[in-house]
């Protein structure tokens, strides 16, 4: 079971403070919460929604809280899946938004004695483990902390660059397959996740802490073959959305 964290849940009005491109189907989108009592813990959501809408959709903070600290904004990766996450993903910069947050369980643990970290992302399910993986670089967590990262396509990985130099500097070991692209300049890994996917990443299974988040679809495949690999139920904490 995931930690849960309560924290204080508030209802902010905050200002769009920038919009950048993550994936040709993703929008990174920055919201000014300077000066704000808005403090999240790794991993967890908020719920966003224009002014005069009644109902707010769910993203994960895709930074941790050590970057809502320092630059006072809080970034969402928003895939432009439905009309509401488009228009959403097209505010200008001044446009305001309601949010409301944190929230959520699916969270990194205030300790962590496993010796071993393991991120199982699929597709924008990579925000809230991004989350997590700077505020464990940052908090000194000094284990090995592997990413295994799953996208429709090989321009379809968010953050990409960011991770990557992480695996350079030997901060994580970064693995990845693409589940849809046909082109032949892909080098890497294809095919939806299992367990000789993870054979390469996971190296202890019983002193593994792992972090599973996708399409439902994919967390259950993950959950499945880490099971028959020895890692303990205990030590999966997943969070899942649609099919």
């Amino acid at each position: 079971m995931a930690e849960v964290h309560c924290g204080v849940v508030s209802s902010l009005t905050v200002a769009v403070v920038g919009t950048q491109a993550a994936t040709p189907r993703s929008t990174l989108l920055s919201l000014d919460v300077a000066g704000r009592a808005f403090v999240p813990v790794a991993g967890q959501a908020v719920l966003v929604r224009r002014p005069g809408e009644a109902v707010g959709r769910p993203y994960s903070i895709a930074c941790s809280p050590e970057q809502v600290a320092e630059t006072g904004r809080l970034e969402l990766l928003v895939v432009h899946d439905a009309e509401s996450a488009t228009a959403l993903a097209a505010q200008p910069t001044g446009a305001r938004l309601v949010v409301e947050g944190p929230l959520g369980a699916f969270t990194f643990p205030e300790s962590v004695p496993e010796r071993h970290l393991f991120f199982i992302a699929g597709g924008a399910g990579i925000a809230p483990l991004r989350a997590m993986i700077d505020h464990a670089l940052r908090g000194g967590y000094d284990g090995q902390i592997s990413l295994f990262y799953s996208a429709r396509r090989r321009d379809e990985f968010a953050f990409i660059e960011e991770f990557a130099s992480h695996a350079a500097a030997g901060r994580l070991a970064l693995h990845q397959t693409v589940t849809r692209d046909d082109g032949m300049d892909w080098s890497g890994r294809r095919g939806r996740v299992d367990r000789e996917h993870f054979e390469s990443a996971l190296h202890d299974a019983g002193d593994t802490l792992c972090f599973v988040c996708g399409p439902s679809s994919m967390v259950e495949d993950a959950v499945a073959a880490l099971a028959r690999m020895g890692v303990p139920a205990a030590r999966i904490r997943t969070e899942r959305w649609g099919r």
